[in-house]
């Protein structure tokens, strides 16, 4: 919504001009070699409408069978935020099986985070602690998705609720939100832990570099533990892409990863929907119904 993104893939939205984000529909008409009438196609820039004529190069094709039909799951837990919590994880989390390692996830409850819990769990870490800004939230983690315990940031103390849920230390961090929460998180990191930098929103409006610089003493602490801190982005790993949608989709029919998602019907909701996702309103994935054929 800035004029700059201060991204190379992202592009700003234009006043008067279609807004656009992750979608999926079915193709009604095609003069493009690869798709036909009936075809699922998705796009990172699918405008929001309910009908569209799109240049056939921009869109990919894909198949309900790995999501048993649940075709919103290719805009989440079976696309973009599903490859950003398992390649986040395998590039830069370091994680070894049975070596008793510690995660903590912060916006635990959202799209990547919800997910990134219970990949941390299913890759080898023995203990998983999300952090999120409910108690529902918190219950759902815990109850649902296998957390092993979720600390609530607007109540209590976040540095003392962590040290009694994290008694090892942290070694990974999968980090969604950046600010104060991640520098509590990284002061209670490990020696040679591994950030996994997936988002930082509470830094987005302000001037500064991606990532965003640490404060003096987190520094110092950072490099003091020989904290490791990377930018992460998933679109670099492209060719991990077709093999991590397959194991997602595994895991996802065997019961191993749950998904959950906020939906809401109809294009006139799109901005309310919008809103509430922005003031942490939904739990998953946030998702808008435009069409009742697509259930996208």
């Amino acid at each position: 919504m800035n004029e700059d993104t201060g991204t190379d893939y992202i592009r700003p939205w234009e006043l008067s001009q279609v807004v656009d984000g992750g979608g999926i529909g079915i193709v009604e008409e095609s003069k493009h070699i690869n798709f036909t009438k009936g075809d699922f196609v998705t796009s990172f820039y699918w405008p929001w409408q309910t009908k569209v004529i799109l240049d056939g190069n921009s869109l990919e094709k894909v198949d309900p069978q790995l999501v048993d039909g649940h075709l919103s799951y290719f805009l989440g837990a079976i696309g973009i935020p599903g490859l950003t919590s398992l390649i986040g994880i395998q590039e830069k989390g370091h994680i070894t099986a049975g070596s008793n390692q510690t995660m903590v996830v912060s916006g635990a409850a959202g799209a990547c985070g919800s997910l990134a819990g219970q990949i941390g769990h299913l890759m080898g870490c023995s203990r998983v602690v999300g952090i999120c800004g409910t108690q529902e939230k918190c219950l759902f983690l815990t109850s649902e998705l296998g957390f092993d315990a979720a600390v609530n940031y607007k109540k209590g103390n976040v540095a003392e609720q962590l040290c009694e849920l994290c008694p090892a230390g942290v070694d990974v961090y999968f980090d969604n939100v950046g600010g104060d929460i991640s520098d509590t998180v990284i002061s209670q990191m490990n020696q040679n832990s591994h950030i996994i930098l997936c988002g930082q929103i509470s830094q987005y409006n302000k001037d500064v570099p991606y990532p965003p610089p640490l404060p003096p003493a987190i520094e110092a602490i950072q490099k003091e533990r020989n904290i490791i801190r990377e930018r992460f982005l998933v679109l670099n790993y492209r060719d991990k892409f077709e093999s991590g949608i397959l194991q997602l989709s595994q895991w996802f029919k065997e019961g191993k990863l749950k998904i959950r998602e906020t939906v809401t019907n109809g294009l006139e909701n799109m901005g309310a929907a919008f809103q509430s996702m922005m003031t942490g309103g939904n739990i998953g994935k946030q998702i808008v119904c435009i069409s009742e054929e697509t259930s996208v």
